[in-house]
């Protein structure tokens, strides 16, 4: 203990702390990401990788294992080697046709593993330090893990980015104009395209290479069977239906006889709160429909996706339904159509841009789990010679000695004074958050037909890598530095006003589906310093209550509860979503907030907690 003392806590607790947040980041972040430019629905990518947070929700039952077993420096060594293992494993997954499947199954492995590394790197953390440099380096210690998680919405995904478009064509840029009604209207011949090979680089084959729609009133009936049909024509043509997999979960709903209360509960949230749809009439806007296809064969096993979107211009000119189409060996050369409609309050010409994107997506995320992979064991390297020894190895104790420091261990926690308002604290205090980390990163991606703010990977990447990741980092290091000069019962106000009022942000983006990024980013922006700055209250309270004998136990069990308060309300965030649409969904976020700042008024906390204490020397 003395040794560490004078040992400079910058020279391991901002590298701990950054290795720390790379595989919580990757399970419940980067992997919604992945999982959406794969095409995954908000409700499969919400429900399952909430659902991985149950390792750090359990990791109370173990913990008591990493506290007495071996040393807190021995765990991290050991867990830290076993991730690096873990990301290569994903990476060999993701080329295979059930990656779903196999990926999730090796994240909820490396969330296992990363809550064990959190106990143990958590427990040095408190060893190492006293309260004092504990509150000013929480702000540090927050702040690196925080730019571990903006990494990976950031510096990860520009990579990603990077690696499509050189993997894949250039872009695509097509102008669509509402034209006058008395236009004329554009044919495309079919039998006219050229099927066979073309020499030289892959590329996309399109037409028209400029849409005219002339603007007129077509019947409500023609405009569905123009939808139904284009949907068809792509199943047809090798094409993914996206209703697939709606359908199947209705057809097991119907099979299990799901209960008429929550059917109603489906259909009164649609009824109040779902997405406003246009008044009924008897007639629409007119459409258009564009083709698609690649000018030559993909590799052998290899498939390329293009993904369709406005990027630019008029929302009366809209694309109907999100487009993402996906060429194989097997379909490269056959047609599909993206079909595009104006609004039927349209009467005035207009026009809009919109960009086809394409790239080796499964390939580009297999290079960045590979680089994880790397990266985990040059860490797990490095900090063999940098984390100091300052633990005696435990003796070996019998299972009947062990069984009863478990319990002795676990039930301590729960007879704490106020320990029954402090959990209710830890589960609703990021009630709101806990929605909006789930679906942020699906809402930027999204089209804008589908609500969203229509990014590209590489948009979102910077946004949220370069700007977002310089202002969680100086809120986080600010909410430290105000701790540890007046405390946290002093602060705890602000930080909740900080970490909660600017989720607002989503509200006013959701409505203005702003497309300028000078806009866009001074949001996120507020959002993450608010976020940096609040969170450190979060963090101080955790370690506030896992004060005594057991501190690493009953920290690992803090945690844990604030893991379930992140875990049940994400599960469940993607099919509300999905059900009122976004802009409905972040003023729910928005409200969700409030019992946190009740259950403020109640929390009992030592005015002098976190405050440092300068270090009085006397001359013998």
């Amino acid at each position: 203990m003395n040794k560490l003392k004078k040992k400079n806590p910058w020279s391991w607790v901002p590298s701990l702390y950054f290795i720390e947040g790379i595989p919580y980041t990757v399970v419940m972040v980067v992997s919604v990401v992945m999982y959406k430019m794969l095409g995954i629905s908000n409700t499969d990518i919400a429900l399952y990788t909430s659902l991985l947070y149950l390792p750090w929700v359990l990791k109370p039952l173990w913990s008591p294992i990493v506290d007495n077993l071996k040393t807190k420096r021995w765990w991290v060594l050991i867990m830290q080697f076993v991730l690096g293992i873990l990301f290569a494993c994903i990476a060999l997954t993701i080329p295979t046709t059930n990656f779903f499947k196999l990926s999730i199954a090796f994240l909820w492995l490396m969330a296992f593993t990363s809550a064990t590394h959190d106990i143990a790197a958590d427990g040095f953390y408190m060893i190492g330090l006293d309260e004092g440099n504990q509150a000013l380096f929480n702000g540090i210690r927050s702040a690196f893990y925080r730019v571990a998680m903006l990494m990976g919405q950031g510096v990860f995904v520009i990579l990603v980015s990077l690696l499509i478009n050189a993997s894949g064509m250039d872009k695509v840029s097509i102008e669509v104009k509402a034209v006058p009604a008395d236009s004329k209207v554009q044919t495309v011949l079919l039998d006219h395209f050229d099927y066979s090979e073309q020499p030289g680089d892959m590329y996309l084959v399109y037409a028209p290479k400029q849409l005219d729609i002339p603007i007129k009133r077509v019947s409500t009936a023609y405009a569905d069977s123009v939808m139904k049909s284009a949907l068809a024509w792509n199943i047809a043509q090798g094409q993914l239906d996206p209703n697939a997999a709606q359908i199947a979960k209705d057809k097991i709903r119907k099979d299990k006889n799901k209960p008429v209360k929550s059917r109603n509960f489906e259909n009164w949230l649609r009824r109040n709160f779902g997405v406003e749809e246009a008044a009924v009439t008897d007639y629409d806007g007119n459409l258009g429909i564009i083709y698609f296809y690649l000018s030559k064969a993909p590799e052998t096993d290899k498939s390329v996706i293009v993904t369709f979107g406005q990027d630019k211009g008029d929302k009366s000119i809209k694309l109907m339904d999100t487009m993402r189409f996906e060429f194989t060996t097997e379909n490269w050369n056959k047609p599909v159509m993206a079909v595009i409609q104006l609004d039927k309050k349209l009467v005035s010409p207009s026009s809009a841009f919109f960009d086809a994107e394409s790239g080796k997506v499964k390939m580009a995320w297999t290079v960045l789990f590979f680089c994880l992979s790397a990266m985990f064991f040059i860490f797990w390297l490095a900090h063999r010679f940098t984390l100091p020894k300052v633990e005696k190895e435990r003796k070996e104790q019998s299972v009947g000695k062990a069984v009863k420091d478990f319990f002795s261990t676990f039930g301590s926690f729960f007879t704490k004074d106020g320990i029954g308002l402090a959990i209710v604290f830890l589960l609703l205090f990021r009630l709101g958050e806990s929605q909006l980390v789930k679906l942020s990163a699906p809402f930027m991606l999204d089209t804008r037909e589908m609500g969203g703010l229509g990014l590209t990977a590489g948009q979102y990447g910077l946004t949220y890598g370069t700007i977002g990741l310089l202002f969680l980092t100086l809120g986080g290091i600010l909410g430290g530095m105000a701790v540890s000069k007046s405390g946290l019962k002093k602060w705890i106000w602000w930080f909740a006003i900080m970490i909660n009022v600017p989720d607002a942000v989503y509200i006013f983006l959701s409505y203005v589906q702003p497309s300028s990024l000078w806009v866009i980013v001074p949001c996120v922006a507020f959002e993450t310093f608010g976020y940096g700055f609040g969170f450190t209250a979060y963090m101080m309270f955790m370690i506030y209550i896992s004060r005594g004998e057991y501190k690493t136990s009953h920290y690992a069990i803090a945690t844990a509860f604030m893991a379930l308060g992140m875990m049940i309300p994400g599960m469940m965030s993607g099919w509300l979503q999905e059900i009122i649409g976004y802009q409905h969904f972040f003023i729910w976020v928005v409200i969700a907030t409030i019992p946190g700042f009740i259950l403020l008024k109640f929390l009992k906390i030592e005015p002098g907690f976190g405050k440092k204490v300068k270090e009085v020397t006397s001359e013998k």
